[in-house]
């Protein structure tokens, strides 16, 4: 008895299915005459053009190996894809690149992006495989982002302006340093109570980085027993923004993501700057020559709607105040507000910018690398007027800023701030994981007692079983 012999599987490499392609399109062949000729069967011809449009773009990207039959992902495709990047980099500056190069440098990306990967030479064979590197010509590309600067050395303001069309809207950032009369009131408010504000976002508006508050207050009260990561938002001790730190951690955290990214900044901040640190993963784009001076590298459209969002809730939580303690005038109310409750106001109305609105300002300021889809009407949505005033008076209040002198600096915690439950020593007792408890137990009986939402309870579940969670440990 004879033994049926398996039919042998014939797989066609890239060049062949670019051919397939081609005679099904200049010809009026069949799939099936089509699979006769290469000696395969119709379902793989039919498979070939259901993949058409990705097979054309490995073809035409020019990195593929055109010769490999089976394209099979890689496990690590991020690692892969920087390696990838970084190859194209290196062979832009003609530096050799070696095995062992290319092996510490993917061990490297994969540290940065915080896996678990030690790159051998059989993956570093199947990545040259993939990639269709090191085999006869090269086929170089220019690289998807503009190379990494030179090590720390002469400033990167020699180099030549960039372009914003070198990114995606995801990687171009714009920041704007907005001061903030943080305990204003409408129709006071004085030049004694400033802090300044560094916001930061990108254009595609899917990051928000996270705030920085200056002021001249070296170590508020109120911060007495808070740790630094439990901060809403980074609070630095100077009324300057402190621009060469800020610039260094935001290219640590690019660097650990693998990115490549560009930062638009006012040209009278790099003016400025009398030294800018080494950056390898952050760009620096001024703005046109052309822009006044203070002009924000933020679109103003977001500026104003932080600062909106600011104002209405800074009033709501002084009529909060006000309802507690009768006979309270809402500038008494507004004298009590730490910088610490500052920090939280500001990081409560930076979340609530929506990105709609960030993408739209983008594109009407021109600062976005290219033409995105309109946003839609409801971005430019704000918090609705705070009852007691008109549209005019709330505008006036949100941007009270401009009609203060600009040196003013936040002042000192006065009395008033820390009068109730303060011990000998002038700080407020720090709370115990009883009066966490308790305190619960009286918001629950508060909420029970004027009938919220639904909703509002589901949130208070997730926040009651994370703090019973931190009184455990």
């Amino acid at each position: 008895m004879e033994l049926s012999s398996k039919k042998k599987l014939h797989a066609l490499s890239l060049a062949e299915k670019i051919q397939v392609l081609e005679l099904l399109d200049e010809s009026k062949m069949s799939q099936s005459e089509v699979a006769r000729r290469f000696q395969v069967s119709q379902p793989q011809i039919s498979r070939i053009c259901k993949n058409k449009e990705k097979l054309l773009a490995d073809w035409c990207s020019g990195t593929a190996n055109r010769e490999r039959k089976r394209k099979r992902e890689s496990k690590y495709s991020g690692i892969d894809e920087a390696l990838l990047c970084w190859y194209h980099i290196a062979r832009a500056k003609a530096w050799d690149v070696t095995g062992p190069m290319l092996l510490h440098k993917a061990k490297e990306l994969a540290d940065i992006m915080g896996q678990d990967f030690v790159p051998s030479i059989g993956w570093l064979v199947r990545w040259k495989r993939r990639n269709n590197v090191g085999f006869g010509g090269r086929h170089i590309l220019a690289p998807s982002f503009p190379p990494e600067p030179p090590p720390p050395g002469p400033t990167s303001r020699a180099q030549p302006p960039l372009s914003l069309k070198d990114f995606s809207p995801e990687d171009v950032f714009g920041c704007a340093e907005v001061p903030l009369l943080y305990r204003a009131v409408p129709g006071s408010g004085g030049p004694c109570e400033r802090v300044r504000v560094l916001l930061c976002a990108n254009s595609g508006g899917t990051e928000k980085r996270r705030l920085l508050v200056s002021g001249l207050q070296a170590a508020p009260r109120c911060f007495f027993g808070v740790s630094s990561e439990a901060l809403p938002a980074s609070y630095h001790p100077d009324l300057g923004i402190p621009w060469s730190e800020w610039l260094a951690q935001f290219d640590r955290d690019m660097g650990r993501q693998g990115r490549q990214v560009t930062l638009l900044l006012a040209a009278r901040v790099l003016e400025e700057l009398a030294s800018l640190p080494g950056l390898h993963h952050v760009r620096l784009l001024p703005l046109a020559a052309t822009a006044a001076p203070s002009t924000p590298a933020l679109p103003s459209s977001v500026v104003r709607a932080f600062k909106t969002h600011y104002r209405h809730r800074l009033l709501g939580k002084l009529a909060a105040l006000q309802s507690r303690r009768a006979g309270v005038s809402l500038a008494e109310a507004g004298a009590g507000l730490t910088v610490l409750d500052a920090l939280h106001l500001a990081a409560a109305a930076w979340a609530k910018v929506p990105p709609q609105l960030i993408v739209s300002g983008f594109i009407q300021e021109g600062l976005a690398p290219c033409q995105l889809p309109p946003a839609p009407k409801e971005a430019s949505e704000l918090p609705l007027v705070p009852s007691g005033l008109s549209l005019q008076e709330f505008a006036r209040f949100v941007d009270l800023e401009g009609e203060e002198p600009s040196s003013g600096a936040c002042k000192e915690e006065t009395d008033a701030e820390a009068e109730e439950g303060v011990g000998e020593d002038g700080f407020q007792p720090l709370p115990t994981k009883a009066d966490a408890l308790r305190a619960l137990g009286t918001l629950r009986r508060w909420l029970e007692c004027n009938s919220p939402s639904p909703a509002l309870f589901d949130k208070f579940y997730a926040c009651e079983e994370e703090v019973e969670r931190l009184c455990c440990l």
